[in-house]
């Protein structure tokens, strides 16, 4: 995977707590370079502390949040200034957001933090991705997306937070899909880490109670686990397009893996981000 003498290489995004970070965390532990990615400068100076107490390679922390297409532009630039190569890139960052907000770019925050940003910076980082990896963070909800490429704000239906953070799911998924078919050179798969303890619902003091104290989740290094595995393991044994759950593929729902959606929606988002 890697030449001799060379740290492999990953770039992960939502770095900064959570799966990303308990992700990070364990890469660094096994002698990975990464790259942390985050939008808050406190939590992300932490988060590289923690990976610098474990790592044999020094990590780097950038801040970018998804929902500026100029910062991941900014922040693309320095990555591909300091890797000639990227072994794996971790599209993780997103969450639900409990009211509609657009962006700075005009976008539904939901469908930008989880989709469009991601689409974006893979897009940026291609080529130091050749022969790497690229594994998407998607979720269970993905099952109840209603995605339309014509309407990726979701302004022809009533805002409803958890059916939009279901369709930005979805497009994880179609977006796994379709990169396998035009990008041949890298091997793309998703997984859902299941419901987890993390920061995910705060904007809600309901769901925030339930994800800190609810019992049974898992904890964001047991999720996280899968996403170690998708980096780490053989090449060879990775199903290119493939959705996991618990470090097994799976079957995603049918409407996650049409090839006419999924191509409808790549374009879909080239014109989104203005590739």
């Amino acid at each position: 995977m890697t030449s001799p003498g060379r740290a492999p290489v990953a770039v992960v995004t939502g770095a900064s707590s959570g799966i990303g970070l308990a992700a990070a965390v364990e890469l660094g532990r096994r002698g990975w370079r990464v790259v942390l990615l985050g939008r808050d400068p406190d939590r992300l100076a932490a988060a590289e502390r923690r990976v610098t107490e474990v790592a044999g390679q020094a990590p780097t922390a950038y801040r970018c949040d998804l929902n500026s297409f100029a910062q991941i532009r900014q922040v693309a630039a320095q990555i591909r200034h300091d890797h000639e190569r990227i072994d794996v890139l971790a599209n993780n960052a997103g969450g639900r957001i409990g009211a509609r907000r657009l962006t700075e770019d005009g976008f539904e925050e939901t469908i930008q933090a989880n989709h469009l940003g991601h689409f974006l910076l893979s897009h940026l980082l291609r080529d130091r991705l050749a022969g790497g990896r690229v594994i998407n963070t998607t979720s269970l909800m993905h099952r109840f997306g209603r995605l339309d490429p014509a309407d990726l704000n979701s302004e022809r239906r009533r805002y409803r937070a958890f059916g939009v953070y279901s369709t930005a799911k979805q497009a994880t998924v179609l977006f796994t899909v379709e990169a396998v078919r035009r990008w041949p050179e890298i091997t793309t798969v998703c997984f859902s880490p299941g419901v987890v303890r993390t920061r995910f619902g705060r904007d809600s003091a309901i769901q925030e109670f339930f994800f800190r104290y609810a019992p049974g989740l898992s904890s964001p290094e047991q999720a996280a686990s899968t996403l170690v595995m998708l980096a780490t393991a053989d090449r060879a044994t990775l199903v290119p397009g493939g959705y996991y759950e618990d470090g097994r593929p799976r079957r995603a729902a049918a409407r996650a893996t049409d090839a006419d959606l999924a191509a409808r929606l790549w374009v879909a988002s080239e014109k989104a981000v203005g590739l």
